[in-house]
């Protein structure tokens, strides 16, 4: 699901907040417990909203909100320890600890659930954050929901002997080692009316989602991404930009992104993970053919050529005009 395009700008707050409370949810993961710095109430926020911890210049995370909806004295976040990822998770679990000052951009909410007769969430690893406030939420409305919660371990699956003990037989734990890959087919089941699938967790696991979904209308799966959907590398052409509320032509050579041409242009658009993934630096296109390359958006919406994601997608002519 997508959010506002074009509703991000210079003027976003960004919050100055602090650390309250750390703990090990497993050997990898640790929970933040953050709060503003004077004690004041929180914004209000819904199942899937995720916020941006900026950590220094130029370097941002998002993280899913995973406590209680109805807390607003405290934000919590779950962060896996990455040992091959870009060096965000691995500075977080090094140097936040209660009393840390940071600042937090958001929350906003590109992953909302929707409103269903009948959920069935699935989540492989970290990817259980989002769907912890997504299930209490269910259980809340009386809806028909389960959950199939997959990991390497048990002993890596963050938050399931919370899950089991908070609702019993709904949750279905599938450690790999012991159950092997999650049957995908066989838990989603054949299409039903008023039923939404929710999936988050690393890609293969979205694949296989989509796959074992094939045969559902559109619009029933919601996946939230962590990483780039992998895609066949392609030779990048320049191509030439009107920005119309500014009035400013720009050319994109190709060895460089929209994205940057427009920062070092002074042009700011909003990004954080620059990598089609996050949906932040979505932006409206007024006329031209984009080559979407982002994992961000649904088939119908790349169809639609209403909006692309200008930290990886292109023209797929010889020009765009956008709306910046």
């Amino acid at each position: 699901m997508t959010g506002d395009p074009g509703a991000h700008g210079p003027g976003e707050a960004i919050s100055a907040m602090t650390v309250i409370a750390r703990r090990d949810v497993t050997d990898q993961v640790i929970e933040l417990e953050l709060a503003g710095i004077g004690g004041e109430a929180l914004p209000e926020w819904e199942p899937g909203a995720h916020i941006d911890l900026v950590l220094r210049p130029g370097l941002e995370r998002q993280y899913s909100l995973c406590g209680d909806t109805a807390d607003r004295s405290a934000w919590r976040i779950a962060v896996l320890r990455e040992a091959a990822g870009r060096g965000g998770s691995q500075l977080i679990h090094a140097q936040l600890h209660p009393g840390t000052a940071l600042s937090v951009r958001g929350p906003r909410n590109h992953f909302p659930l929707v409103s269903a007769t009948e959920y069935v969430f699935i989540a492989g690893g970290i990817g259980i954050t989002p769907i912890l406030p997504m299930v209490a939420a269910a259980a809340r409305s009386g809806a028909r929901w389960s959950l199939a919660f997959g990991g390497r371990t048990a002993s890596s699956m963050a938050y399931a002997q919370w899950l089991r003990e908070s609702f019993g037989d709904r949750v279905r734990l599938y450690p790999q080692d012991r159950s092997g890959l999650l049957d995908l087919p066989s838990i989603i089941g054949a299409p039903r009316a008023g039923t939404a699938v929710y999936c988050c967790g690393p890609e293969p696991l979205l694949a296989a989602a989509e796959q074992a979904t094939a045969s559902w209308p559109p619009g029933k799966l919601h996946v939230e991404r962590f990483a780039p959907r992998p895609r066949e590398p392609v030779a990048d052409e320049p191509f030439e930009v009107e920005l119309a509320g500014s009035g400013v032509h720009l050319t994109v050579p190709a060895a460089k992104t929209l994205l940057e041409v427009a920062d070092a242009a002074g042009v700011y658009v909003l990004s954080s993970c620059q990598e089609g993934v996050c949906g932040t630096c979505e932006t409206r296109v007024l006329a031209g053919q984009v080559d979407h390359r982002d994992s961000y958006l649904t088939d119908e919406e790349r169809a639609a050529m209403r909006t692309m994601m200008i930290c990886v997608s292109r023209a797929a002519g010889p020009g765009l005009v956008l709306d910046l």
